[in-house]
């Protein structure tokens, strides 16, 4: 395995492998499960005549600075004597290049689909094999395996079983039992986590290597380098494991955060921190789920919005309340801050893996809302006037009055995130920090 990973390296470094690469990326979020099952499955590749000749080559999905921020990630590599120098970053290779050089074929693990902003490698892809809602459109050129499994490494370790069982070693099946078991919160039921396939394949890799470590300690030692946020900055605990989407002029991000949304909220500075968070990002607004789990494996949910917008905040509010495929049973609760709407997440089952379809449904509504009416925004003035108490002119760093731009308002898809909205309110131009979030230098806590 090792040297798989320098040789794929290298060839991207060195510019050798004439006759192309072949890219195994996992999702954007990195989690254990993406980053592993690019690996396996670009080694799988490396194996066997699946590459076409192409030199395989996994790309964690992610700039290199963001990775120590995968504890698990890290913990789980070192464990199984692998390098993170020896690892390809999205930061260390120019897949567009490649793609326009016509070198590039793409296998994507844990997603199926592409973000907008890589929507020109979509006919790069080959493969797909994934565990989430299906959203790409059917190709005889690209296979997909898509299961509704606990684990994408279940997937991978499904495929190298079935075509090339002699590759699995027992570094190998370490790596894909590890992942599956994090996963499937250690196999319990409880979690609602777990399928009948998991078990199948985490029980398989037990039978062929006996002496892999003991299912409980290998869960409780991963989880705990997961869970480990000690140190991490509010940014840096809401990079560590995000996803983005957007619609429209809307930008949005969904973090797991790992404790429980009471101490997030007690965080000091935390709503500087989630404006700033925004504004760099280019984000309008931030959903964060928190989780923890009882001595039962019983995980424990909360859930918070953050946008300075109130139209965006709102809205995005009550499509979550609203939501009923599946219904999260929120229940509100008392959030110290007048920019962040807080909840306990009754259905302790819906993970962000579930509720990800539904911020993308409600998304995809919006823009067709906002393209109803002529892409203007003065959609927002409408909108936002319904909602009542508006947007909180006082925490804008520009007047109300001023423009960011000579000429006229911010459009739609010109500003980033909700500084393309350059909404106006009571018929006076509401100003946008460019790149994201509204005006929220000054702290909106409630008294």
């Amino acid at each position: 395995m090792e040297g798989f990973l320098r040789s794929g390296s290298a060839a991207l470094k060195g510019g050798q492998a004439d006759s192309g690469i072949h890219v195994v990326l996992g999702n954007e979020a990195c989690d254990l499960d993406s980053m592993v099952s690019a690996i396996s499955f670009a080694y799988f590749l490396s194996k066997t005549s699946g590459s076409s000749g192409r030199t395989p080559v996994p790309v964690l999905n992610i700039p290199r600075s963001e990775f120590p921020l995968r504890t698990d990630n890290v913990f789980h590599l070192r464990e199984n004597g692998l390098a993170v120098e020896d690892l390809v970053f999205r930061d260390d290779v120019d897949l567009q290049a490649l793609h326009r050089a016509g070198r590039l074929a793409l296998t994507l693990v844990d997603h199926n689909v592409l973000p907008s902003t890589d929507s020109d490698l979509e006919v790069a892809v080959v493969e797909v094999i994934d565990h989430h809602r299906l959203e790409r459109q059917p190709s005889p050129s690209c296979p997909v395996t898509l299961e509704m499994v606990g684990s994408c490494a279940t997937l991978v370790t499904e495929r190298i079983a079935q075509k090339a069982p002699e590759i699995l070693d027992r570094q190998l099946a370490q790596l894909l039992y590890g992942t599956i078991v994090l996963d499937c919160v250690n196999m319990a039921p409880e979690a609602g986590k777990v399928t009948p396939k998991d078990s199948q394949y985490a029980s398989l890799l037990e039978e062929r290597f006996p002496d892999l470590p003991p299912r409980t300690t290998l869960f409780q030692s991963l989880q705990n380098a997961k869970f480990d946020v000690s140190g991490l900055t509010t940014e840096q605990m809401l990079l560590k494991d995000m996803k983005a989407a957007s619609g429209g002029d809307l930008k949005l991000a969904v973090s797991v955060i790992y404790m429980t949304l009471d101490a997030f909220l007690q965080r000091q500075g935390l709503q500087r921190e989630l404006c700033e968070f925004c504004h760099k990002h280019r984000f309008s607004l931030v959903v964060a789920m928190t989780i923890s789990f009882n001595e039962k494996n019983e995980p424990f949910r909360q859930l918070a919005v953050y946008s300075s917008s109130t139209l965006y905040r709102e809205e995005v509010s009550r499509a979550l309340e609203k939501a009923q495929d599946p219904c999260l049973n929120l229940t509100p609760m008392n959030s110290p801050y007048a920019d962040i709407k807080a909840y306990l997440q009754g259905n302790t089952l819906a993970s962000r893996k579930k509720l990800l379809p539904i911020v993308k449904d409600f998304l995809s509504e919006w823009e067709r809302r906002l393209m109803r009416r002529g892409g203007d925004s003065e959609y927002l003035e409408e909108e936002e006037e319904e909602l009542g108490d508006g947007f909180d002119q006082s925490h804008s760093p520009m007047g109300l009055d001023e423009d960011p731009r000579p000429g006229g308002i911010l459009r739609p898809g010109t500003g980033g995130g909700a500084a393309g909205a350059g909404a106006r309110i009571r018929g006076r131009r509401r100003s946008a920090v460019p790149g994201g979030d509204w005006g929220c230098w000054r702290s909106r806590r409630r008294p």
